[in-house]
């Protein structure tokens, strides 16, 4: 457990990362807790809020209780991702705007070379693993090919986007943002009511704060019920069959890659009549895209390069720094 410091320094770091990562469509932070060298652990410690922990908390027992839920590891980290997720969803707003091609481009840089790092935590490659892997990039592409459902404000489908956000975004390579577009409330949900909340606190007003936690609060609940079912299961399949899960994810990393090519251009979901299908926010909601191979000759095109490039770059030295820090 990582108590000291600069070891919680090192924690919020990551944890911002993850953020940063669970906000853009297409990139999980699942992948970020991988290559930085926290995933198993993670997945141990929010596993370990289990009937032990609630007895513990029974019994008054808080220093084994703190022990026992890897507090030391979840809060950093925890807050963290708070932050990072946050804040980048007032940054991403403008950027996707502006610079969308960038900010896709500085993505796919990032699960591009997180495919070797993910990759070489499987000890040994044979039959299984090399079948999870083809089984792991095929569900992500088949993902990616999935068009997207209308914006749904209902409490047990804001619930139900929680419970598949969460597990997505905990799984390397399968984005909870990209998920939660496929389920049509990603507008909703990370972007309106996150920065309306926001908004709201910064304001001091109830009323502005009551309306995007009428959103967050469905969805938090389904991310609590969503967590604590697949952080039991991932556990039990790293101890069991370890390898094979490794690649499976490895499969998820490298079909995400189709995800978020950054050259692609929206098809508008289109409704009997044939006009564009627009949501409460008065955007088009996004069916699919449809992707296309750069243009050289263009100075755009090799900035989005050199963008990738820079990223590659950021996920070597996450990966250095993680071997030397990231054991928690």
């Amino acid at each position: 457990m990582t108590n000291n410091l600069a070891g919680m320094l090192l924690l919020l770091l990551k944890g911002a990362a993850m953020g940063i990562a669970n906000a853009i469509p297409g990139v999980s932070g699942g992948t970020i807790a991988f290559v930085t060298g926290i995933y198993e652990t993670l997945i141990n410690a929010i596993k370990s809020f289990d009937l032990k922990a609630l007895t513990l908390l029974r019994k008054f027992k808080f220093r084994e209780f703190l022990a026992h839920v890897h507090f030391f590891f979840l809060l950093p980290l925890g807050v963290g991702v708070l932050v990072g997720l946050v804040g980048s969803s007032y940054a991403l707003k403008q950027l996707f705007k502006t610079h969308e091609l960038y900010v896709w481009s500085f993505f796919f840089g990032l699960i591009a070379a997180s495919i070797i790092s993910v990759g070489k935590m499987v000890k040994k490659w044979g039959i299984a693993p090399v079948i999870s892997l083809i089984v792991g990039a095929a569900i992500a592409i088949g993902i990616a090919m999935i068009g997207a459902a209308d914006e749904n404000r209902d409490i047990p489908y804001l619930m139900v986007c929680g419970v598949v956000a969460i597990a997505s975004m905990i799984i390397p390579g399968i984005s909870g943002s990209y998920v939660l577009i496929l389920l049509g409330n990603y507008n909703l949900i990370m972007l309106e009511s996150v920065t309306n909340l926001g908004d709201g606190i910064k304001a001091m007003d109830w009323d502005k704060i009551k309306e995007p936690l009428s959103i967050i609060i469905p969805v938090g609940i389904g991310c609590v019920i969503g967590i604590a079912l697949l952080s039991r299961f991932l556990s039990w399949l790293f101890k069991r069959f370890h390898d094979a899960a490794v690649a499976l994810m490895t499969g998820f990393v490298l079909g995400s890659l189709l995800v978020i090519w950054p050259w692609k251009k929206k098809i508008p979901l289109l409704d009997d009549s044939g006009a564009p299908v627009i949501k409460a926010s008065g955007k088009e909601v996004i069916a699919a895209y449809e992707r296309y191979l750069p243009d050289f000759s263009n100075n755009a095109t090799w900035i989005a390069i050199g963008v990738m490039v820079i990223a590659c770059l950021i996920v070597v030295a996450m990966e250095k720094f993680g071997s030397k820090h990231g054991k928690a």
